[in-house]
């Protein structure tokens, strides 16, 4: 079964993250700007991000990308269909344990062949690869410097490299390489502040304008014979409503989306059934509605996930970090919160600290 930090990924920042471990210390200078103003943006990469937009919509593609974070390296072989205003997606992850995830639109089915196991749920394409920018290019303008800075081949492609700088010290570099012809992006990085590479993800063969295939996706999600499936339900829902209030969002994120989200995960030994019960149970499982509100810059993504805290299962505030991803973990009076993102680790506390419960 997933372990808690890949329900979350797999809850909002999707397939592709990867969370670790590190400790550090409290938020200072969250929003402290750099001393120097950065140049303006050059008008010819803002166009090649809204060709990357557009290609992400209208291409077919298939091909294999490799994601690099915190020393270790994941296959993943991906198919993406355009018909008209219909999208077609299935992913496969290559190593590790057998996943396979396939979307029609917002509607996405997860599936652990090995396990016998399914998730249906509706959910947003946030934080995927090749990715979408929330807003358009103009709005990222005003958080990164952006700049075309050379040419390179990626999998056989010629591509332009552009590369975000931030215009604070809220949010991490970015260098992107987008196939010339098309625009469709080929290879991500994320830079440290001192240009180290935290995370990459890059296309190692790709094939660019194939025929659409539709039943490659809607065959299997029809095909969940022998699964336990778990359904999934969004409820959406408003934040104030919740009982909850976020002051002092971070410069340059904006409200995507609040849902209630119900997550099944082991239930710890303590509560696990005993006798008769527990011989046909091989892993209980405890079944959480959490609240999931989720906050973007435009190219990157904050998600922060509430819950009633349960001292069986909740057993130590951490802050964690691999590649890109910091993972906050913290109680908050009697509540257990989760707050996750490709940012800096301050950037995260000063979403922690600004969670205020209401009622």
């Amino acid at each position: 079964m997933r372990t808690r930090s890949a329900e979350l990924r797999g809850a909002g920042l999707a397939w592709r993250r990867f969370v670790g471990a590190c400790l550090l210390g409290l938020l200072t200078g969250a929003s402290a700007a750099p001393a120097a103003e950065p140049a303006a943006s050059a008008p010819e990469a803002l166009e090649t991000l809204e060709r990357m937009q557009d290609a992400l919509r209208r291409k077919s593609f298939q091909g294999t990308f490799v994601v690099t974070a915190g020393g270790q390296a994941r296959s993943t072989r991906i198919s993406h269909f355009n018909v008209g205003n219909q999208q077609y997606q299935r992913v496969e992850i290559l190593d590790g344990l057998r996943c396979e995830i396939f979307r029609h639109n917002d509607q996405v089915h997860t599936l652990w062949p090995g396990l016998g196991r399914a998730v249906v749920e509706e959910r947003r394409p946030l934080a995927a690869f090749p990715a979408l920018i929330e807003g358009g290019s103009e709005r990222l303008d005003k958080v990164y410097q952006v700049r075309e800075v050379g040419s390179d081949r990626v999998a056989g492609h010629e591509a332009r490299v552009l590369e975000l700088r931030p215009r604070d010290r809220l949010r991490f570099a970015h260098r992107l390489w987008t196939e010339r012809r098309t625009g469709l992006l080929l290879r991500a990085e994320v830079l440290g502040a001192d240009g180290t590479v935290l995370e990459s993800v890059a296309f190692s063969e790709l094939q660019i304008g194939v025929r659409p295939q539709p039943e490659l996706v809607l065959g299997p999600m029809r095909q969940t014979e022998g699964y336990r499936v778990q359904r999934s339900r969004l409820e959406p829902v408003a934040l104030d409503e919740s009982g909850w209030m976020l002051q002092g969002v971070p410069e340059g994120f904006r409200h995507l989306s609040s849902v209630r989200r119900p997550i099944e995960r082991p239930l710890p030994p303590a509560a696990a059934p005993s006798g008769a019960l527990a011989a046909t149970a091989a892993e209980p499982q405890a079944r959480v509605e959490v609240l999931q509100t989720i906050y973007s810059d435009g190219l990157t993504h904050v998600s922060l996930f509430i819950e009633p805290f349960e001292a069986r299962q909740h057993r130590r505030e951490l802050l964690l970090s691999t590649g890109a991803t910091q993972t906050l973990v913290r109680r908050q009076g009697d509540w257990w919160i989760t707050v996750v993102g490709d940012v800096p680790v301050a950037t995260l506390q000063a979403f922690a600290a600004g969670l205020e419960r209401r009622r």
